[in-house]
């Protein structure tokens, strides 16, 4: 057996003296992994990196075998970003992300799109942080957990939306919500802007957009490491900036 298709990099494990064992994420055959025969030599360094972008080639007798890669570089995002750690950390945490969150060899177009456009964001946008975490609420929605930020849960209203119930992850307003507000988790209001890729908003509510992401990320997998030493950076990163 055997296709081509165009892959992102989500993880390298090493496999032997030589090899190593490269887990995708591809635009046709989705979540994929194979054998790269030497791949761990000296002349492929820089190329089998998280993040990075792929013509595969995959091999196989048999469709439930592991198989063989054969790669092509496209382009190495990871090597652009190398100056910034935070970036780096959010293209780690968004890569683990996508390999625990979205199904094994299940083909999901809009999540290929969706990684590979923060890869973009990572790159070439000061508004990256926003950007990954609607990269986050993409990635439920994907998973089949999307939230409805539409209305309120308790008034039907679509004014002064500023809570999401854990329970039914639904939007809350302001009024039906302030006697329960410490059940509640915050809802950012870049959220609701109509163009909420553009800009970037300030620290706090990118937290608080990763509390809510974040909680319900967790209902449904383990949150991968990788995220959560993200997430640790940009608290940190909030604690240096407060006033004292």
């Amino acid at each position: 057996m055997q296709w081509n298709d165009e892959a992102y990099v989500l993880n390298v494990a090493p496999h032997g003296e030589t090899s190593l064992v490269l887990h995708v994420l591809t635009r046709a055959h989705g979540r994929h992994a194979g054998l790269v025969q030497g791949g761990r030599k000296a002349r492929n360094r820089g190329v089998y990196e998280v993040g990075g972008h792929l013509e595969v080639t995959w091999r196989a007798r048999l469709s439930g075998q592991l198989g063989v890669f054969h790669c092509e570089p496209i382009r190495s995002y990871a090597a652009l970003l190398i100056d910034d750690p935070d970036r780096l950390a959010a293209l780690s945490a968004a890569a683990a992300l996508g390999e625990v969150g979205l199904p094994e060899r299940e083909p999901v177009e809009a999540g290929f799109e969706a990684f590979g456009a923060l890869l973009t964001a990572l790159t070439e946008r000061e508004s990256w942080l926003a950007c990954y975490v609607l990269y986050e609420l993409r990635l439920l929605a994907l998973m089949g957990f999307g939230l409805d930020l539409s209305r309120c849960a308790a008034t039907g209203g679509i004014e002064d939306l500023v809570y999401v119930s854990p329970r039914s992850a639904q939007a809350v307003s302001r009024g039906a919500g302030e006697p329960y507000r410490d059940k509640l988790l915050p809802l950012p209001p870049f959220f609701l802007s109509e163009k909420p890729h553009e800009s970037q908003p300030p620290l706090s509510e990118i937290l608080d957009g990763l509390k809510l992401t974040g909680y319900f990320l967790a209902q449904h997998l383990a949150l991968p490491p990788a995220r959560s030493r993200f997430v640790d950076r940009l608290r940190q990163r909030a604690a240096l900036s407060a006033p004292n």
